[in-house]
């Protein structure tokens, strides 16, 4: 491991200091290829690709992952000021950066909602699933998917629990993990 390394996953997830990829994959060190960044944010690929873009790539093409991960959280600050369209004027740059999940929040604007935290969970799932359409954007996610070289999964972990939800193939519904461990969007 000192001379190189060998990771099988790409776990793109949250900043959120509560969520540790390699604790709630049970990884050990080499084992993930890590982004974070706040809200699980992949921007789709465009004419300027920036550094999720750029480590999107290499994992693909240079460490072959064969799976991508993308995780959300239960609780998300970034999630959640979306969901309550919260005044970011002071924080410019991430106001700009959450526009990247406007999918996320058309989606869930369409539907009602019994709770604050019910519109959040929502919120949360629903980025997962727009951040995977994002990745799919990407020139060598979309070439690895068509040779049948990488999976992609949308997983939610919940803080409080422990526990993951993912998301079913073809998107449908998100249902738990550790029952279902080959659970795989894509």
């Amino acid at each position: 491991m000192a001379s190189n390394q060998n990771p099988k996953a790409l776990f793109i997830s949250c900043s959120d200091s509560r969520l540790v990829p390699e604790l709630v994959t049970q990884s050990e060190p080499g084992q993930l290829f890590v982004i974070r960044n706040a809200g699980n944010i992949v921007p789709p690929f465009g004419p300027e690709p920036g550094g999720v873009s750029a480590t999107i790539e290499y994992a693909v093409v240079a460490l072959g992952v064969t799976e991508i991960i993308i995780c959300g959280h239960s609780n998300c600050g970034a999630m959640n000021a979306i969901a309550s369209n919260a005044d970011l004027e002071t924080m410019p740059a991430v106001d700009h950066w959450l526009h990247y999940a406007n999918a996320a929040k058309a989606v869930v604007e369409e539907r009602n909602y019994d709770s604050v935290e019910k519109r959040l969970n929502e919120m949360v799932k629903e980025n997962v699933i727009a951040q995977l359409h994002n990745i799919k954007t990407h020139p060598s996610v979309a070439v690895a998917l068509r040779k049948g070289k990488v999976r992609l999964h949308g997983w939610v972990y919940d803080i409080e629990s422990g526990g993951i939800i993912a998301l079913t193939k073809g998107g449908e519904s998100f249902i738990s993990l550790s029952e279902n461990p080959e659970t795989c969007f894509e």
